[in-house]
Parts: structure tokens; C-alpha cells; sequence
């Protein structure tokens, strides 16, 4: 058998092998402890603190004292849990996203899927109390966002930063939309909605965050086999045409996987402004060049958010932050530095 070529090792059993790139690995390997630290962190600190090994014990095995039981298993657990489903979902929605359109800059937040989901889940909420509601609604908004965007645009891809553009003006008709649902709602309704349109994990419904994570385990292994073909997109439609690859039908169900995601993200915590900007960018500088790091993606997504909620809950307490704050607060800068350093591509 021929020695792995340098950057991969290969996996053999029987007369089948696999390569498996090195770095990759190692990246998703460096972020899945970084998660696990991470969660140990929110898990233990707060009000009452409680010590990480002993939160991390009570939250896998579900022993510990009643003390540590009830603030970790009731009061801390669902906030991690719903943080590290959103952040992995708009990390795994903001690659697709970019990849799709060749462009950094393109993410569900600024392409409008994200406020069309936020105003049709805030229609949701102030007309109904159903837990599901704000799921179906905001799926809803998502894709009613994709379409008008892609209608206006002529479509992704080649037209990336047409797309970008025509993007950002549907997300601002939906926010207006969004703005004027709150201002004609009951004020009660329209108290309960405004906290969550800034984006929060705190009371999340355990409903909506089932949705989520049952949407993730169908379109994060769907993202990767998707992300397997978008490399070829790198050329232009012609050669990946000629490649076998059927354009159109790609690009519809990277579309679709990236509405999901990003639909049942803003289901459970609201919008999240640049978790779907940021992450893509981290898992490819720790993957380098080739595949498309939809995983790592994911996993830098939640990373990010975990520390962001955290930061909101316990640096102003007795005071919340909501975690949407934080996270455009941090993410500003960061969008600056893209829009300064992105460079138009021309197509011929």
C-alpha cells in the first residue's frame, strides 16, 4: 500500500482505506475540547457557583448534590444546551452561505434570512402563545427571504455580490416589517416579543430547541455531503457542469439547508448578529485549504456563542445582557476589518 501523501493519514480495514486529512481533524478535535471547557465555564458560574468537574458530572451523569443538580440540570443546562444548537446552526448556515455565493460578507444575517425569520416569529408571538408556532413562522419568514432575495438577484453564485446587496434590502423591509408589528401589538405581547427580537437564550422554549436540534441531526450530515460538491462551484458553471455537477439543483439545496438552520436558529434565541459571519472565518483559518469546514464551521459557532452569553448574563449581574448585544457588539469591529480587507472578484 502506498505511504499517505503528507498532511493526511489513512484509515485501512480489510481492502478499504480512507485518507483522512490531518489538520482538519486536529482542528475539529482543538474545538470540541474548547466546547467542552467552554460549557463547563457557563455551567459553573454564576449566582451560585459550583465547581466545573462537579457541573460537567452533573450534567453528563446526572450525580452531584441536590444543590449542584438543581442549578445545573434546571436553571443552567437548557441556556447551554440552546446556546450550543443556535451557535452550531448559524455556524453551519453561514459557511453554506458563503460558499454558495463565493463571498465572505454573505451570511443568513446579511442576506435577510434572519429577519425575515425574526418578523415572522415575531407575528407568531404576538398573535398566538403556542410553543411551536415560532418555529413554523420563522421557517416560514426564512424562506420567504431566500426567495425574494435570489428573485431580485438573479440567483447566487456568479452574482455574489449582487446577491449581498439585494439581500441586505429585504432584510431591511423585514426589519421595518418587524418594527411596525411590535409598535400595532398588545403592549403586553409586544413586551414579551422585543426581548427576544435583540437575540437571548435566557427562558428559551424547550420545544423550540427540540425542533432545533432534531433539524440539525438531518441537515448537519446533509450540509457535509453538500459541502463535498461545492467545492467544485469554485469554478465557474461551465467546468463544474462538465465535472458532472448539476448546478441549479446544488445551489437550491444549499439554499434550503442554510433556510433551515438559519430559520430554526432564530426560532429559539432570536437573531444572533455575526456568529454566522465570524465562524466560518475561524474554521477556515484552522483548516486551511480544501473541503468546505462545515462542521468545524458549526462547532466554532457554538463556541463563540457560549462566551457571548455568558459575558451578558454575569459582567453587568444582577443585570442581563442579551446575548445579541454582546455578540454585535464584539462583531462589529470584526465586520469592518472584512468590509476593509474584501477584495471584488471579477468574473468573466
Amino acid at each position: 500500500m502506498p505511504a499517505a501523501p503528507p498532511g493526511t493519514f489513512r484509515l485501512a480495514a480489510g481492502g478499504l482505506s480512507v485518507l483522512v486529512p490531518l489538520r482538519p481533524l486536529l482542528a475539529g478535535v482543538s474545538l470540541v475540547l474548547l466546547l467542552v471547557a467552554v460549557a463547563a465555564v457557563c455551567l459553573s458560574v454564576g449566582d451560585i457557583a459550583v465547581a466545573p468537574l462537579d457541573a460537567l458530572r452533573a450534567a453528563l451523569s446526572g450525580s452531584g448534590s441536590p444543590r449542584d443538580l438543581l442549578v445545573v440540570e434546571e436553571l443552567r443546562m437548557p441556556r447551554v444546551e440552546a446556546g450550543i444548537a443556535v451557535g452550531a446552526a448559524l455556524g453551519a448556515a453561514g459557511c453554506l452561505m458563503q460558499t454558495l455565493s463565493g463571498n465572505r460578507l454573505a451570511t443568513p444575517d446579511t442576506v435577510g434570512l434572519n429577519n425575515g425569520a425574526t418578523a415572522f416569529a415575531v407575528a407568531g408571538i404576538v398573535s398566538s402563545a403556542t410553543s411551536l408556532l415560532p418555529s413554523a413562522t420563522a421557517l416560514t419568514g426564512a424562506a420567504t427571504a431566500a426567495v425574494l432575495t435570489l428573485a431580485l438577484s438573479g440567483g447566487a453564485g456568479q452574482r455574489g455580490y449582487r446577491f449581498l446587496v439585494v439581500g441586505l434590502g429585504v432584510g431591511a423591509v423585514f426589519g421595518a416589517v418587524t418594527n411596525l408589528i411590535l409598535s400595532r401589538a398588545e403592549v403586553d405581547a409586544a413586551n414579551a416579543a422585543f426581548a427576544w427580537t435583540v437575540g437571548t437564550l435566557n427562558s428559551r422554549s424547550q420545544t423550540a430547541v427540540t425542533v432545533l436540534e432534531a433539524g440539525l441531526l438531518v441537515c448537519l450530515p446533509l450540509a457535509v455531503v453538500l459541502g463535498r460538491r461545492l467545492n467544485v462551484l469554485r469554478f465557474s458553471d461551465s467546468v463544474a457542469t462538465g465535472l458532472g455537477v448539476r448546478v441549479r439543483p446544488l445551489r437550491v439545496a444549499v439554499l434550503l439547508t442554510s433556510v433551515v438552520c438559519a430559520g430554526l436558529a432564530v426560532a429559539v434565541a432570536g437573531p444572533l448578529g455575526m456568529i454566522a459571519l465570524a465562524a466560518p472565518e475561524a474554521a477556515r483559518r484552522l483548516t486551511g485549504p480544501g473541503p468546505v469546514p462545515v462542521v468545524t464551521s458549526a462547532l466554532a459557532g457554538a463556541v463563540f456563542t457560549l462566551p457571548a452569553d455568558l459575558i451578558g448574563r454575569t459582567v453587568m449581574a444582577p443585570l442581563e445582557i442579551p446575548v445579541g448585544l454582546v455578540t454585535a457588539v464584539v462583531g462589529g469591529p470584526y465586520l469592518l476589518w472584512l468590509l476593509l480587507t474584501t477584495r471584488t472578484r471579477r468574473t468573466p
